[in-house]
């Protein structure tokens, strides 16, 4: 798995080139139905997750753009996330803790600027900062946690664009 040697990011991306048209490319994966994946399809878009006996709180997605770049070439674009209703939650926690760390500076900045005392102030922005911390290793936690099914979800698009290019 050479193209997933992301491992800093949350949601790593790829992108490939491929020979054939989009929407040959496109059907494939439509007629692709197989236990235990699930294939959405919208527009361009295709979207690979796992079913529900397969689903567990990190369980990651497959998300896929195809595009034409010219007639006999597409670009497919990859991006690996988790559920968007985990990942919408986790964008809430995130802006809620740099909103707090805001008011929070605002806060100091004016009690500092009255001459009172703005320690508690500072101890607060520095839990903001232990929060982040901790949001990002739980992200991290999770992608770990996620990995076998991302092979799993790379490993089965590789096999769809595998069958699609021995089709005519």
């Amino acid at each position: 798995m050479s193209l997933l040697s992301n491992d800093i990011v949350l949601r790593p991306r790829f992108q490939l080139n491929l020979h054939g048209s989009r929407e040959h490319i496109l059907e494939s994966f439509e007629k692709a139905q197989q236990s235990p994946f699930l294939i959405k399809r919208l527009d361009e878009h295709i979207f690979i997750k796992l079913d529900a006996g397969q689903i567990h709180f990190w369980s990651p997605q497959l998300h896929l753009e195809i595009v034409d770049e010219e007639t006999t070439t597409t670009k497919l674009y990859g991006v690996f996330g988790p559920n968007p209703t985990l990942w919408t939650f986790f964008m809430f926690l995130h802006f809620g803790v740099a909103t707090l760390f805001i008011i929070l500076g605002i806060w100091a900045y004016t009690s500092a600027s009255l001459n009172k005392p703005y320690g508690l102030q500072m101890g607060l922005m520095g839990l903001m900062v232990t929060v982040w911390f901790a949001l990002y290793a739980f992200g991290r936690l999770g992608k770990r946690k996620g990995r076998t099914q991302m092979e799993q979800l790379y490993a089965f698009m590789k096999k769809v664009l595998a069958s699609c290019a021995k089709e005519p």
